[in-house]
């Protein structure tokens, strides 16, 4: 079966950094762009950033831009996200996903796969 595993979330202070893991099973990652996603709770979810499977050109929202980093190790079959000086605003569920183009909405990711999710709680 085709499975995506989130790791790496935790508690962290503002200004801080964490690295999430999103791996894959049953499947090759490299073939797929893949997409972070979070979501707070009470609000929708909403897109992080991407990679894309063939250039490995990658996507940001804007609130993220300048702090997050995607990136992409074929040889794990896994896919980062390193979070650099992280804000209240930053905490949510984060969730991976695969599309076969890259794109931060989260419905353009509907026949795709999700993972489950790892939390990242951001307060002092």
């Amino acid at each position: 079966q085709v499975q995506l595993v989130e790791s790496g979330g935790g508690l962290v202070q503002p200004g801080g950094s964490l690295r999430l893991s999103c791996a894959a099973s049953g499947f090759t990652l490299k073939h797929f762009a893949i997409g972070w996603f979070r979501q707070a709770p009470g609000k929708e979810r909403e897109g992080v950033s991407c990679i894309s499977s063939n250039d490995d050109s990658t996507q940001y929202a804007d609130s993220v831009k300048g702090r997050f980093t995607i990136s992409r190790d074929n040889a794990k079959n896994t896919v980062y996200l390193q979070m650099n000086n992280l804000k209240p605003e930053d905490t949510a569920i984060y969730y991976c996903a695969t599309n076969t183009y890259c794109s931060v909405n989260y419905g353009d990711f509907s026949f795709g796969s999700w993972g489950q999710g790892t939390q990242v709680t951001v307060s002092s």
